[in-house]
């Protein structure tokens, strides 16, 4: 057999040399699949040669063209839709069970009569708790088709009982918007977590409401936001430049200009604006904080962003798999572009953060190294911005590590803190909702109990973390901070938990101090500082 083999490939290798010249990579490509499936000495997949193939090609171009299977698509773009079927719970994983934490108002399970602290067990007879499930697979059973039916068996309080629930699955919200309320009489805060295909109207709505309470100025918290779809960002932009207003643009060789400007007049155009980003702020973050600061239209605060200004256009197969492939780039209105410098070095890129840590960026503002031949000019005060990757904030704010310690970070990597605070909820939840029905009252009343730190020091004990009387003493104050947060996400929401943390981020409280000061903000804003 061997010997008819390689007379064929060899009269076949002479023809492709005799034709060179007219052989196409995408002939040599294809070639080289079926030379592998055809010659190899084992038994191939071939789904996952060429897959294999498409990731190799893509890695040889960018940080950001990458290709993804069907599952990791879904994965991908589910957060960035708005919306998916399923019962409509937030749930937490504790000791292997599923608490409920929150139901989603008017979802499936509350129409059904499920509560914060019930435990789910089992769904459509797979077992949850007690399983060993990663959340994804839990999520997989607990998620389907509108209208499907999901049978569930809920243990609640000490009942030993397991009560039965038949729940429709429904469209449940994704919302992007995880907190908005009055940080002052007159100044409104929104933090936005991603941008998805509704967070405009969120946002939109949020102003409504803070505009209610009297919302003169706003804060506008962008920390650790990874950015998602341009068009979001865009429309937040306009709601505070001028018709006409430039808000992005982007170029790349094999694609026309877009121009992004504001197409009406926005609908908060004179309040005081501050712009909250940090490190792993990036993309359409960087595009709206980018709006904002070239227009002189808001203050940035905090650390250079992160620098992903790299347009990607999404291609999808039939399969459902999905190649992301960067196709421009985005600049700022100034001109500046937002993608910070890649090589051939992936690794080099992907440490950039690290870098910048070692080199003492975070820390001060000394330490951030701009580059003078990339100068550019805001459109109306003429202020001074540069270029070379991410946006430089108009208000440094070096990161506060004054509470850390390595205790603190070992109880937070085994969740110490957070099954502490789910616990206590879990225990005493009709008790704190009577003693502080709303959000307020708890802010105001409501201090962590020393047994509750002592739950996190013993959850620390029992996962090997040892407790550290001096470290403790560094961070005990943050952590009691931060329990307490975590109580009133479990008792109210996301906002909840912001209205309590942010108090203790620098970032924040520079923010509003800045929002609150108009001489020092009109300074800024036209370069006279």
């Amino acid at each position: 057999m061997k010997k008819i083999i390689l007379p064929i490939l060899l009269l076949a290798i002479a023809s492709i040399a005799a034709n060179a010249q007219n052989f196409t990579p995408e002939q040599k490509l294809r070639y080289s699949e079926q030379l592998i499936e055809r010659f190899y000495v084992d038994k191939v997949n071939a789904d996952s040669i060429v897959e294999e193939g498409i990731k190799a090609m893509l890695k040889t171009l960018d940080p950001h063209s990458v290709y993804s299977t069907p599952e990791e698509t879904k994965e991908l773009t589910e957060p960035l839709q708005g919306n998916f079927s399923g019962i409509g719970i937030q749930f937490n994983m504790l000791n292997d069970t599923l608490y409920v934490i929150q139901t989603i108002a008017g979802g499936p399970s509350e129409q059904v009569g499920i509560i914060a602290g019930d435990r789910i067990i089992s769904a459509n007879d797979t077992l949850i708790s007690g399983a060993k499930k990663q959340n994804k697979d839990i999520q997989a059973v607990l998620r389907g088709p509108k209208g499907s039916v999901v049978n569930v068996k809920v243990k609640r309080g000490s009942n030993p009982e397991l009560i039965d629930f038949r729940i429709v699955r429904d469209d449940i919200p994704i919302y992007s918007v995880d907190a908005a309320y009055m940080a002052d009489p007159t100044t409104g805060y929104i933090r936005i977590s991603r941008f998805a295909e509704d967070t405009a109207n969120e946002v939109l709505k949020a102003m409504s409401d803070l505009k209610r309470q009297g919302m003169k100025n706003l804060i506008i918290d962008l920390e650790y936001n990874g950015g998602g779809y341009l068009r979001p960002s865009a429309d937040i932009a306009n709601m505070f430049l001028d018709k006409g207003d430039m808000i992005v643009y982007t170029d790349g060789i094999n694609t026309e200009p877009a121009y992004f400007k504001a197409d009406r007049n926005g609908i908060f155009k004179d309040g005081r604006v501050v712009v909250m980003v940090n490190q792993y702020s990036a993309s359409a973050s960087e595009i709206l904080s980018g709006a904002l600061q070239d227009n002189d239209r808001g203050a940035v605060v905090g650390r250079r962003t992160f620098g992903k200004g790299l347009v990607q256009r999404p291609f999808p197969f039939p399969d459902g798999s999905m190649i992301r492939l960067t196709t421009a780039r985005y600049h700022t209105p100034s001109g500046r572009c937002i993608q910070k410098p890649y090589g051939d070095n992936e690794d080099d890129y992907n440490r950039d953060m690290l870098t910048r840590y070692e080199r003492g960026e975070y820390s001060n503002a000394d330490s951030i190294h701009l580059d003078k031949s990339l100068l550019y000019h805001t459109l109306k005060s003429r202020r001074p911005v540069y270029g070379g990757g991410g946006i430089m904030p108009d208000v440094f704010v070096p990161i506060d590590t004054a509470f850390y310690s390595d205790y603190y970070r070992d109880l937070t990597a085994k969740g110490a803190l957070n099954r502490a605070a789910i616990t206590y909820v879990d225990n005493n939840r009709s008790t704190l909702k009577r003693q502080y029905p709303r959000i307020d009252a708890f802010i105001k009343g409501f201090e962590v109990p020393q047994s509750l730190m002592q739950s996190v020091i013993d959850l620390g004990e029992k996962e090997g973390v040892k407790f550290n009387e001096e470290q403790y003493a560094t961070s005990g104050e943050y952590m009691r901070t931060i329990v307490k947060a975590l109580v009133a996400r479990d008792l109210f929401d996301m906002g909840g938990y912001y209205r309590i943390v942010n108090d203790t981020n620098p970032v924040y409280r520079e923010a509003l101090e800045l929002v609150n000061d108009p001489t020092r903000y009109q300074k800024l804003l036209t370069g006279q500082n």
